[in-house]
């Protein structure tokens, strides 16, 4: 009896592997389906980040044309005295005298220049003097 037993006991434990190796088989595949979906997943969000990634290359570049563009159209163009003027000018009458020029538009559009914080450039004379 005791070799029927052994043979039942290999049997049982034969049995057990070979059961136990088809589940883990099965999970196997699973895990390698799961692997190639993920794999491809990754892949293709990688595209879309390079893709994305030459956008805001591309319209950073718009913003900076953009911007010179802006700039430069908001720099004032000198413009030419109007007309009356340029008449009263060649007639030499009271009126032609009397209008103050005006300043170019290059002149008035200049930022006023800071004052000096260093030393005094100039001299100061006469009384109160220090």
């Amino acid at each position: 009896m005791s070799s029927i037993k052994r043979i039942f006991a290999v049997t049982a434990i034969a049995g057990s592997v070979l059961l136990g190796c088809d589940q883990s088989k099965a999970e196997l595949d699973s895990t390698k389906t799961q692997l190639q979906t993920v794999t491809a997943e990754r892949d293709g969000l990688k595209t879309q980040l390079d893709s994305a990634n030459q956008q805001v290359s591309s319209l950073r570049q718009q913003v900076a044309d953009l911007t010179a563009k802006a700039a430069a159209a908001a720099a004032p163009a000198p413009t030419p005295p109007p007309a009356d003027e340029k008449k009263d000018a060649k007639k030499g009458g009271k009126h032609a005298a009397a209008k103050p020029e005006a300043k170019p538009a290059a002149e008035a559009a200049k930022p006023a220049v800071a004052p000096s914080t260093g030393p005094a450039a100039e001299t100061r004379k006469g009384r109160g003097h220090f």
